[in-house]
């Protein structure tokens, strides 16, 4: 299981959690105790922080979405050549019956999503139409859903510019 796709309880296993005081302006309330948060995923040295609101609470919630989001633009999992690749129950649950795929960025389950859609993009080394075909959408679809991540959509274009391939919008 990619593991961006991992319960909370099973990632924070995994993280160190780190709390410090946030720098810059900020007033009074800024500095007063350790609310902003640093995550780093052990077994790939990947991590992510917030520190914005004055909640340790919500700030340890926004850096765990960011680190999810983090682990799955960085990290893939190899689907062998061989293998038969049928979209996940959860990726099924979120495509429509016209081949839209429907989940916001804010969305726990996007991060999760996304490295599903990153995996596939690189098991078929970069081509579009074959992934989205294996994910039940339209290429257009899957286009639009690495775009909702900006950083997702500019690393395939940058692997398929390197093979001579147009890039997506």
């Amino acid at each position: 299981m990619h593991p961006a796709a991992l319960p909370i309880e099973l990632l924070l296993k995994e993280v160190e959690f780190r709390t410090t005081r946030g720098p810059g302006p900020g007033g009074q309330h800024r500095n007063k105790s350790d609310t902003m948060v640093r995550l780093t995923h052990k077994p790939s040295g990947i991590s992510a922080q917030a520190g914005e609101r004055r909640s340790l609470d919500l700030n340890r919630s926004e850096a765990i979405r960011r680190l999810r989001r983090e682990l799955a633009l960085a990290l893939r999992s190899p689907i062998a050549a061989g293998t038969v690749l049928a979209p996940s129950e959860l990726w099924r649950s979120r495509v429509s019956k016209a081949h839209r795929i429907a989940v916001s960025v804010g969305h726990d389950d996007f991060p999760t999503l996304l490295a599903e859609a990153l995996d596939v993009v690189a098991r078929f080394d970069d081509d579009l139409a074959k992934a989205a075909r294996t994910l039940d959408v339209t290429t257009s679809q899957l286009v639009k859903f690495l775009a909702r991540e900006p950083a997702a959509l500019a690393a395939v274009n940058r692997r398929r510019a390197a093979k001579g391939l147009h890039a997506f919008q």
